[in-house]
């Protein structure tokens, strides 16, 4: 599969990048924000483009041609506020969306946020504009004729992944390492008891292969 990644360069891309990159049954072209972000990816062996989530359809479109699936992990991040949020996690994500139509890209995973589906759980949220731009884009995807996955893992550390989560809905609030959410999302890509399915993800003590099968 000709994956395209947006979002390379985040804490839970780099992670995605490396797996792909030694992957022996899927290739990878990373999008980025800038040529300089770009470059250190082609100097590692990576091929690298650069496009803008705030820019046109056809541009990501142009960007993600020739791919067959696509895995969104881009985000405005904590320091910007909520009109970039608006702007990147809910406007981008469609536009990439629709991207991805364009082109045939027609396998396509969400890194979303925990239980981003159920308003009642983040009324209180301090990044309630994220909690609803991800609502909104994750929404719009499951209507969507792509084939997609939606994952919205809990509380994210940076310590080593251990390779054992729980995957589904209804979950106790919990946390993972990016790295572990990186393992998944990639063996979501060919696991068919993921397609058009969203759930949740924290640390558990199944392995990744063993929960995405369990899946409801």
């Amino acid at each position: 599969m000709k994956v395209f990644l947006i979002g390379a360069n985040g804490q839970v891309g780099k992670h995605i990048v490396q797996l792909l990159k030694d992957s022996d049954s899927h290739t990878l072209k990373a999008m980025v924000r800038n040529e300089e972000q770009a470059e250190a990816l082609k100097q590692s062996g990576v091929d690298a483009v650069v496009a803008n989530l705030e820019g046109s359809v056809d541009d990501i479109a142009e960007a993600m041609n020739g791919s067959d699936a696509v895995i969104f992990s881009a985000g405005s991040g904590g320091k910007t506020g909520p009109d970039k949020t608006l702007l990147v996690d809910l406007d981008g994500a469609v536009k990439s969306m629709e991207a991805a139509e364009k082109v045939g890209a027609n396998r396509y995973i969400m890194v979303s946020a925990f239980n981003a589906r159920n308003r009642d759980s983040w009324i209180n949220s301090p990044i309630k504009p994220y909690m609803v731009a991800k609502h909104y884009a994750d929404r719009i995807l499951s209507a969507s004729n792509l084939n997609y996955t939606i994952v919205g893992p809990g509380l994210l550390l940076n310590e080593p992944g251990t390779g054992k989560v729980i995957a589904g809905k209804d979950l106790e609030s919990g946390s993972i390492p990016r790295e572990d959410v990186a393992k998944t999302v990639v063996a979501v890509l060919d696991e068919e008891n993921t397609y058009r399915k969203t759930f949740d993800l924290i640390s558990g003590e199944n392995t990744i292969e063993d929960a995405l099968k369990g899946l409801k």
